[in-house]
């Protein structure tokens, strides 16, 4: 039965919680291993898309998710230099007819958090460094810094960009380092400021582009500004930068950007690194989700989101093909790979578009935005409703 599996999960990230909280709604019991001495996220903003809010909504965090969401009115594309409107995609009127759920902005602290409650009496062991993962004819196995070692049926590699169990499972690889450098950086208001207006904006420039939105229930903003750059940067969530950098890559924006920029305090920077979809995730007994399967750019606002839809399918599969393991396993990935390999594809293209430099191809967009706008404005901008419309609970593991 998949209720007497022993499963271990590598990483208490969103997505290693996720999977331990939709486990622990099946009664399916499960080993998280986290290499933090406790659990805590990097302080930035996540846009929690309907596809993403659906998962959580099955896993009964819904009104959680709501006392510490933002709902933003519409997802807007602006000119870097003159706010010009590009297009205009509205989130809070239409997601919850369109998709079946809301469209949020969450601090992904906030987010861990509400994740992390749902696991249950799920067995957590912190200042866990896995440093291998092996099998043998009885399962699989992790190995830790500490000399201690996790034996069971199943392994999950929810370890994140870096992952070790992806290492041993498939070997090195090289991740691409794109040319792109990200800023990150939240800016508390007493007061919801008048140059940030209450939506997710995406401001587009020549090699450069700048998304901002409400966290914190509205009391503060998430910036996300991704520049171009020759010099490589280190691919690290954590380190710091400063704000007259920040300010020295976006010269002559709009003042919304300059007043917004000027408030900063603390600015994390990392380079961004893209790597090919996988052919398979999965050896044996030991599988991979989120991050450590599928690594994507940021530029679909996707890489949480698809980490939580992994959880959630997987679980469903642990639990409805009881005693058939590799049938799970195999149906998990059929389902997941797919889609999370059209979505890294697909982010990759974005980070293109939104960084067009000279005056024709940016006129050439601009003008397909506007078309697309009028048409439907769901489809435009960013084209994502077929990533918002579907749904990770819909999947039924076939017998």
């Amino acid at each position: 039965m998949a209720k007497s599996l022993k499963i271990g999960i590598i990483g208490g990230g969103i997505g290693g919680v996720a999977l331990a909280a939709a486990l622990n709604q099946r009664g399916i019991q499960a080993h998280l291993f986290e290499r933090a001495a406790e659990f805590g996220e990097v302080g930035a903003g996540i846009q929690m898309t309907p596809n993403a809010v659906k998962v959580i909504k099955a896993l009964g965090g819904e009104s959680e998710l709501d006392k510490v969401g933002f709902l933003p009115e519409a997802l807007v594309g602006r000119d870097w230099d003159t706010a010009e409107e590009k297009f205009r995609i509205p989130l809070k009127a239409d997601c919850p007819r369109l998709y079946g759920a809301n469209f949020y902005h969450v601090h992904r602290a906030d987010l861990h958090e509400l994740l992390a409650g749902m696991i249950g009496d799920t067995k957590v062991t912190f200042g866990a460094q896995c440093t291998g993962v092996e099998q043998n004819e009885q399962g699989a196995v992790a190995h830790f810094a500490d000399g201690s070692r996790f034996e069971g049926d199943l392994i999950v590699g929810a370890d994140g960009v870096r992952s070790v169990v992806r290492h041993d499972l498939f070997g090195a690889d090289d991740p691409q380092f794109t040319g792109h450098m990200c800023y990150r950086a939240v800016v508390p208001f007493d007061e919801r400021p008048d140059f940030v207006p209450p939506e997710a904006a995406f401001w587009l420039g020549p090699k450069s582009h700048v998304v901002t939105y409400y966290v914190n229930g509205g009391k503060a903003v998430n910036i996300v500004a991704v520049h171009e750059t020759e010099k490589w940067v280190e691919e690290s969530w954590n380190t710091l930068s400063s704000r007259e950098a920040l300010l020295g890559d976006f010269p002559g924006w709009h003042s919304y950007i300059q007043q917004l920029f000027e408030r900063v305090t603390e600015v994390y920077r990392w380079g961004l690194f893209d790597r090919d979809p996988m052919q398979t995730w999965t050896k044996g007994r030991i599988t991979l989700m989120g991050d450590a399967a599928h690594p994507m750019l940021p530029f679909l606002s996707q890489g949480a989101a698809m980490a939580i839809e992994d959880a959630y399918v997987l679980a469903k599969a642990l639990d409805g093909l009881p005693g058939q393991l590799d049938k799970a396993l195999a149906q998990y990935e059929a389902e997941r790979l797919p889609r999370t390999s059209r979505v890294q594809l697909e982010a990759r293209e974005r980070g293109k578009t939104y960084h067009l430099s000279s005056k024709e191809e940016q006129a050439k967009r601009d003008a397909e935005y506007r078309e697309q706008q009028k048409k439907d404005p769901h489809a435009g901008g960013i084209k994502a409703n077929w990533v918002y419309a579907y749904n990770a609970t819909d999947f039924t593991p076939v017998p």
